[in-house]
């Protein structure tokens, strides 16, 4: 945890460790009157010059990412987005039937073949047919959305910071409800015509929870068009053109779609729920148990859609037993996967999507032989599209596509000039980054030298970078990257030390609160973002560290901090973080090359303690 957080508390906590006791000098930006061995000290502030250069993403690697997007974004400065995916589908994951080869129903297709002549009575023909497909594909939750952990969402919640509110008015608090198993947003959960608090009958932990869903861009309260077609395109696993050592790369150029997409498996709206869906077992009249009464299987918000199931027919159950499905290789070469693409109905909305947590499930019924008759039982098996993710590596391929506008005039006529922006233009996915340099247009050495010959002691520095509302209130923008992603561009790494950093919370916006970077508001719109680099200043005057050009990208998730290929302006190639290619989001910020005299004008400033 950082200790030295501000300057005044910096000054107070050298003061005690160095004078032990003797009282501090009230105003720190001159020098003390205090004297430690005959030495006195100074604390103070200092500005230095930071040099911006905007930079334009014209494709990114668009395979293997954390998160895909899907659907249309158009932002208000930097234009219109269009984005679909192309994946793999793949076997189900361990802990299912086997990886390759799946048997459908309870044996495989030789011993179904045999069964005539195995002289087993239990082997018959399973003439397994299929009775529905669903594409199931979680939308993403906030992390944060409970911060009074009483169970209900902040959005929802009549006081998000009291616990013992009554989001409901039926008399219990939230607490009490979470803790009864009744709904805190519905005052009667049962809805027998008693209020929760006086009915002593509602069964526990049986209503579909609201959440919070996040990574949702645009109205989300009207339906879009989904449509889900078969993939004729062969992602490769492996590049040939790397003796099949390295992964293949895909770019977001690449588009799929009309020429490698063959029979549409579903096209149709889709409406967004915040709400869980529970699947109540039915009562089996043959047992004494009620087995309605069982806890409901929950299906947490997402995309839920049925795909065709005479496709799935031929080309899954059909195929059981055959080459088509005897290895996984064979699979990807027939099957190839889906496309998926989204047309708004009346407005624009993009998802962000994990496919780690998507499946396909196929649910069948199949001939089983009990006490010499046929009969019918159900059977379910899973695809996946990708699996992995987090501290796994991600099995599988899925490509994101990105149709981008042309940047408007002004916007492009400021990009890769090679000199020092007005204005810094940042935007995810297909857009644009900036290169930063610190206190000159070189390495900063004479500067980095003068600073440690005075013996200072970084306490704190920060980046401001303030937010040009005139360019984003003129032009309509309503949603804003909530933090900003300041990096080494030598070397890919992050500048904050996860040793030193204070976290709150392992999430987004939980961790690494010294370094920052979060959207500062007023009047609920973007004013600045202030990062802090303190350990990496602290690193160049004692550590003799090189200053070296940093990178500034938007970031979702200040966790994602790999790197993979992008392609520049005149297919130039270069890393970048991979956490820019999954936003849609863009902004304006202030750059240097102002006056001087104008406050939103970038710099470093720096904290410092001096002893002599």
């Amino acid at each position: 945890m950082k200790l030295l957080k501000s300057p005044l508390l910096t000054g107070v906590l050298i003061c005690l460790l160095l004078l032990g006791g003797i009282s501090c000098e009230q105003d720190l930006t001159t020098i003390g009157d205090t004297v430690v061995g005959g030495e006195p000290f100074t604390t103070g502030r200092a500005s230095y010059e930071v040099f911006a250069y905007n930079k334009k993403v014209e494709a990114v690697q668009a395979n293997k990412l954390p998160l895909y997007q899907l659907g249309v974004f158009d932002d208000p400065v930097y234009g219109r987005t269009k984005a679909s995916i192309t994946t793999q589908v793949r076997f189900q994951a361990s802990g299912g039937p086997s990886a390759a080869n799946p048997a459908f129903g309870n044996y495989s297709q030789i011993t179904e073949d045999n069964s005539a002549s195995d002289n087993i009575a239990a082997t018959i023909e399973e003439n397994e047919t299929l009775k529905e497909v669903i594409l199931y594909i979680p939308y993403l939750r906030n992390s944060n959305a409970d911060r009074d952990l009483d169970g209900v969402a902040n959005d929802f919640d009549a006081d998000p910071d009291d616990s013992n509110s009554d989001s409901d008015g039926d008399g219990l608090t939230d607490s009490d409800e979470r803790r009864l198993g009744t709904n805190p947003l519905n005052e009667d959960t049962d809805g027998d015509g008693e209020k929760d608090d006086v009915d002593e009958d509602t069964p526990a932990n049986r209503y579909p929870v609201k959440r919070d869903l996040d990574s949702i861009y645009g109205n989300r309260d009207v339906p879009f068009r989904l449509k889900v077609e078969r993939s004729t395109y062969f992602l490769r696993d492996l590049d040939p053109d790397a003796n099949f050592q390295e992964s293949q790369e895909y770019y977001s150029s690449q588009e799929f779609s009309p020429a490698f997409v063959s029979d549409v498996l579903f096209e149709g709206d889709v409406t967004i729920s915040d709400e869980q869906t529970l699947i109540l077992s039915e009562d089996d009249p043959d047992t004494e148990e009620d087995e309605s009464l069982e806890n409901p299987q929950i299906v947490e918000p997402g995309i839920s859609v049925t795909l065709d199931p005479e496709f799935f027919q031929t080309n899954l159950l059909d195929k059981e037993g055959k080459p088509e499905l005897l290895s996984i290789t064979n699979f990807n070469e027939f099957f190839r996967g889906i496309h998926l693409s989204v047309t708004p109905i009346t407005e624009d909305i993009m998802l962000l999507l994990d496919l780690t947590d998507a499946t396909i499930s196929m649910n069948y019924e199949f001939d089983r032989s009990e006490d010499g008759e046929v009969v019918k039982e159900d059977g379910t098996y899973t695809l996946n599209l990708i699996t992995g993710g987090g501290n796994t590596a991600i099995a599988g391929n899925a490509v994101n596509t990105f149709i981008n506008e042309n940047f408007p005039p002004e916007l492009s006529n400021n990009i890769d000039t090679g000199e020092n922006a007005e204005r810094i233009y940042l935007k995810g996915g297909v857009g644009s980054f900036a290169e930063i340099r610190l206190f000159d247009e070189q390495n900063g050495e004479d500067i980095i030298n003068e600073i440690k010959s005075k013996n200072w002691i970084i306490n704190e520095a920060n980046l401001v970078f303030y937010v040009d509302r005139e360019t984003l209130d003129n032009a309509g923008q309503e949603i804003e990257p909530p933090r900003l992603y300041l990096y080494n561009a030598e070397t890919n790494q992050p500048l904050y030390n996860q040793d030193t950093e204070f976290s709150v919370a392992e999430n987004a916006f939980g961790l690494y609160l010294n370094y920052g970077g979060f959207i500062e508001k007023s009047d609920g719109k973007g004013v600045a973002y202030s990062v802090g680099i303190t350990d990496y200043i602290n690193n160049m005057i004692v550590r003799d560290s090189a200053n070296a050009t940093l990178g500034l990208t938007l970031t979702p998730d200040i966790r994602l901090t790999r790197a993979s290929n992008t392609l520049l302006s005149g297919a130039v190639e270069k890393e970048l973080p991979v956490s820019s290619n999954i936003s849609p989001l863009g902004t304006v910020l202030y750059g240097s090359n102002v006056p001087a005299s104008d406050n939103k004008r970038l710099k470093l400033e720096i904290f410092y303690t001096e002893t002599n």
